[in-house]
């Protein structure tokens, strides 16, 4: 019955969010995105999918080629791979949210969408130096969370399909936090996963928690996001075609692939994106990049 709910309110969400993006992009007189958003919504998606997370490579790419303003980031992140997300969450609920305890799954993604709701106008009206600033840590926390699964140092997790009260409320409390969070640009997967395993949920499981979360929170702020000034609709639309039949294709074709060489290439990415940003953050013209 809850998965029934779930995934007919995140295709009714799904409908809404891209007959909201097409009028923008129409209203905008959005350009066709360049192919170089496709393949980069394709790649990122596609390993997100396999469990390495879209928000940091994404960033370190946008960052890297000077695709897009720094300011922008945010909220092209979170339009851009808002329907890849969507269709990921439908994938892990109808293959592992039958297993997952349904109070948890709720309240985790109503925790996330609630953190999302108040940090968004936050990030809208944040100075531009403040994104850079608070992209660049996060960035830096990824890099060392991608080195640490690297080492074996990430928890392992246990067998629970369920937590008891105590520790649900400390699921839930997190989602919040990693939902306001997100409206930055700071990516959910990673941190979530840590603290589901550090709270001995099964690890497998995190997976359809983690996707629905962020599949419910990114299109509510994206609503928003899609009006900003400070997001580009050309690289959403191009990140989106391109991502979501990558999803498909790491769901049901590849399923799982060696992903730790990646995991290192990224890290390396990732540093640099930081650095830059920080750099960035840190000079009085700041506000003019």
């Amino acid at each position: 019955m809850v998965l029934t709910i779930l995934l007919t309110a995140l295709a009714l969400l799904a409908m809404t969010f891209v007959v909201v993006l097409v009028r923008a992009a129409i209203k905008r007189r959005t350009d066709a995105p360049g192919p170089e958003a496709v393949i980069l919504g394709a790649v990122v998606n596609f390993f997100d999918t396999l469990g390495i997370g879209s928000f940091a490579p994404t960033t370190a790419w946008l960052r890297f080629r000077k695709m897009t303003p720094d300011s922008f980031i945010p909220a092209t992140l979170n339009v851009g791979h808002a329907l890849p997300t969507m269709v990921q969450s439908a994938v892990f609920l109808v293959l592992l949210g039958v297993h997952v305890d349904p109070m948890l799954l709720v309240l985790c993604i109503v925790a996330a969408v609630s953190g999302a709701v108040v940090g968004a106008p936050l990030m809208v009206r944040a100075p531009v130096r403040v994104v850079q600033g608070v992209v660049g840590i996060a960035l830096l926390i990824a890099a060392a969370l991608y080195a640490m699964s690297n080492l074996d140092l990430m928890p392992i997790g246990g067998t629970a399909t369920a937590l008891e009260p105590r520790l649900m409320w400390i699921a839930v409390a997190g989602h919040f936090i990693m939902g306001m969070l997100m409206s930055f640009g700071i990516g959910l997967y990673a941190p979530a996963l840590i603290l589901l395993s550090l709270l001995g949920l099964d690890p497998r499981l995190a997976f359809p928690i983690m996707a629905s979360a962020c599949a419910f929170l990114m299109p509510t702020t994206g609503l928003r996001y899609i009006h900003a000034e400070r997001i580009d609709l050309r690289i959403v639309i191009g990140m989106a075609l391109g991502g979501i039949p990558a999803v498909l294709v790491a769901a049901f074709l590849v399923k799982e692939m060696p992903i730790e060489p990646l995991r290192w290439a990224v890290v390396v990415v990732v540093l640099y994106a930081a650095a830059l940003l920080l750099r960035a953050a840190s000079k009085r013209d700041a506000l003019t990049t």
